[in-house]
């Protein structure tokens, strides 16, 4: 086991507390329980960890370590209202003062093209972290580490690379438009050009509940860490959240979300390196290291973290004990179970605890290979791999924000900064769930199901390793990530309001100083419509991670039409119309079909366990739990992306065919669209040129 000083012990740590005397264990780890712990030990082979240093039997309740402001509070309410509020004006007059010292000193002018293309000359290095800081949602902070907790190993890389994928794609677009559409200011102009009315109206549908997807998952996230932290009524969160991004957003437009995003994208890197040098360099104190009556509740190594989800799979899952589930019991210690807190850690507090089977993550983990949280074979997390690529093809291709960020890259730089963004961005999510997401397993944190998905691994695995700081470390990268996206997703929707509602349907004639009004006066009111669509994801009942894997059966079956719009000639209107809505129609009637199917409980017949809520698995119900079911969402998002592109291609065939269409000329798109002020780019002319673009293309 590794010491303070670093080195290895060759004996099992655990039986040389066994060897003392007098025994010296924890208050509710007797010395029958430690010799049998040990011993099963020996038989894993883990040799650096003490397995008697952990109450295995007793989670670790986090929420009493937090702090006493409250049930597992960190902080006073209005504490919790000062930071919410205070983060987003400390930013708002941060960002507003860097855009108004670029219009002294730097000449910029907030016209209505500034205001929504941030002039359309950003460099590499901006770009990229742009892209990091928009695909770093509430969930890549939250679900990542949910669904490590839930399938283990493989459940952070399939988040990862599963959402990396679609970035890196993306770079394919960017350079497309500056050679075909150098003039958009949104993807649903180049559709409008292509393929008229019908098809600009049908995708402005998905593009704007792609835009409120990805914000309620926002506010969902972050309400719940928010409430967690200091008792802010989630209501209260969903709307105040969104404040300090409308302010700085309101004045500063594009450009203002991009240095914000600068500025946030630092942080949450900052704050990324401490958590994995706690997990994985940072040993404990003595109780970590000698036999006290006091737990380790830290890591210090790689070693220690395998060793102890090894271990955890070893232990029986307390249903294979005879105990109910969901049944209600009490440790079978006098005093109750030993509790650490912030303020007494030491040995002899004590406090009565109650614990549930939810409360437990002992055993092995159903689907995975021999029950492991250390293997990437894993049913559960393949299903969830496939939801979360369809999905987040959705998310990006969709949504207005990454083709806006790709229309403000100047040519040299779109490619390069989608590129290195996306490589970037995975380190995000993978490095995060394999630190705070395991540990919170590892840790043997007291951590039910409906916790886990609301988005609560990483601050309960924080405050476990570094106490009150931890969790609020974890409550600044995640309002540095809602900020950020929360102002890519204001300008998204305040640019397709302005220009594709606005200046195509209701004042074709418009000056920018008008579409500047309209883009402004749409920041703040879908700041509203916000906080009304997280109150009514809260209403209904559904968190982070069922709204998460809902995306791709509502928006994928749009990916494949609007990439075609830009990547080939032979699409036809009819085509990705009803590719889109053939798409999405089928994409809904599999999941609900599949939903319907599955137990009561949310759970697959196969993998169904009594309880006193649900004693049999009854099927044919539509709720929360049976549409949130895992294969039901995988079907549907499968059927959205693969159904609609062949529905997509098979028409335009047929249309081809027999003649009713001609192949698109992109020269249409080139002159189609129009700027409404003739702004000069700050951009090279031979950097337009299809010699220059071409070969960065391949």
């Amino acid at each position: 086991r590794q010491t303070a000083g670093g080195t290895l012990l060759e004996a099992m740590a655990c039986q040389a507390r066994l060897d003392t005397v007098p025994y010296v264990g924890l208050p509710n780890v007797p010395y029958s329980q430690c010799e049998e712990w040990c011993k099963a030990g020996t038989a894993l082979g883990i040799t650096d960890l003490d397995v008697c240093s952990i109450a295995w039997n007793n989670p670790v309740p986090w929420r009493k370590i937090a702090g006493d402001f409250g049930e597992g509070a960190i902080m006073e309410e209005w504490a919790g209202y000062v930071l919410v509020l205070g983060f987003g004006v400390f930013f708002s007059i941060v960002t507003t003062i860097m855009v108004k010292l670029e219009q002294i000193y730097g000449g910029l002018v907030i016209s209505s093209e500034h205001f929504n293309t941030a002039g359309r000359n950003i460099k590499t290095g901006l770009t990229a972290a742009v892209i990091v800081s928009q695909w770093t949602w509430a969930a890549t902070l939250l679900q990542s580490s949910n669904v490590a907790s839930q399938y283990g190993l493989s459940g952070p890389f399939w988040y990862a690379a599963g959402a990396t994928v679609q970035i890196l794609l993306f770079g394919i677009l960017a350079i497309e438009i500056k050679k075909k559409a150098p003039n958009m200011h949104t993807f649903l102009e180049m559709i409008d050009v292509r393929w008229g009315k019908q098809a600009h109206m049908t995708f402005l549908f998905f593009g704007i509940c792609t835009n409120l997807i990805v914000t309620g998952m926002l506010l969902q996230g972050g309400a719940a860490v928010v409430n967690a932290a200091s008792g802010m009524h989630i209501i209260a969160a969903n709307f105040l959240i969104p404040v300090g991004v409308i302010l700085y957003t309101w004045f500063g437009g594009l450009k203002a979300t991009f240095l914000a995003s600068y500025i946030h994208t630092s942080v949450i890197m900052i704050c990324l390196v401490v958590f994995i040098t706690y997990v994985y360099a940072v040993p404990g104190d003595i109780e970590c290291t000698s036999a006290t009556e006091k737990q380790c509740n830290a890591l210090g190594s790689a070693a220690l973290l395998w060793e102890r989800l090894r271990f955890l799979n070893y232990l029986p899952a307390k249903t294979d004990q005879g105990i109910p589930v969901n049944s209600t019991y009490t440790m079978p210690f006098p005093d109750g179970a030993y509790v650490p807190t912030a303020d007494d850690p030491g040995p002899g507090n004590f406090e009565k605890l109650t614990y549930t089977e939810e409360d437990y993550h002992h055993g092995p983990v159903n689907g995975n290979r021999g029950g492991s949280y250390l293997t990437m074979l894993s049913e559960g997390g393949l299903s969830f791999g496939v939801v979360n690529i369809v999905g987040n093809f959705g998310t990006v291709f969709v949504d207005q924000s990454y083709w806006q960020s790709a229309i403000a890259a100047r040519p040299s730089s779109a490619h390069r900064g989608y590129l290195l963004g996306g490589l970037v961005w995975f380190t995000i999510p993978m490095s995060l769930a394999t630190a705070l997401g395991l540990s919170s397993l590892a840790l043997n944190v007291k951590m039910p199901a409906d916790e886990a998905g609301a988005g609560l691994a990483p601050p309960a695995a924080a405050i476990v390793l570094l106490g009150q700081g931890g969790g609020i470390m974890i409550i600044i990268m995640l309002f540095m990530a809602i900020t950020s996206t929360g102002s890519a997703e204001c300008i998204a929707v305040a640019s397709l309001f302005a220009y594709d509602i606005f200046r195509k349907y209701i004042k074709p004639d418009c000056t920018g100083a008008e579409l500047l009004k309209v883009s402004r006066l749409v920041v703040i009111g879908y700041g509203v419509v916000c906080g009304l669509f997280g109150y009514f994801l809260y209403g209904v009942g559904v968190g982070l991670g069922w709204v998460y894997n809902f995306m791709g059966t509502m928006i994928g079956s749009a990916v494949i039409p609007v990439s075609c719009c830009l990547c080939t000639r032979y699409m036809t209107k009819n085509g990705a119309i009803m590719g889109a809505w053939g798409g999405q129609i089928l994409a809904l009637i599999t999941w609900i079909s599949v939903a319907s199917t599955r137990c009561s409980d949310g759970s697959d017949p196969d993998d169904f366990v009594a309880s006193n809520d649900y004693p049999t698995c009854e099927t044919g119900a539509l709720d929360v739990n049976t549409l949130g079911n895992m294969n039901a969402q995988t079907a549907g998002s499968l059927v959205a992306l693969c159904v609609s592109g062949i529905i997509a291609f098979v028409v335009a065939a047929i249309e081809y065919k027999s003649g009713k269409e001609q192949p698109f000329e992109w020269e249409t798109m080139r002159e189609g669209i129009k700027r409404v002020e003739q702004e000069a780019d700050d951009v090279p002319e031979y950097e337009m040129t299809f010699e220059y673009l071409d070969p960065a293309a391949k």
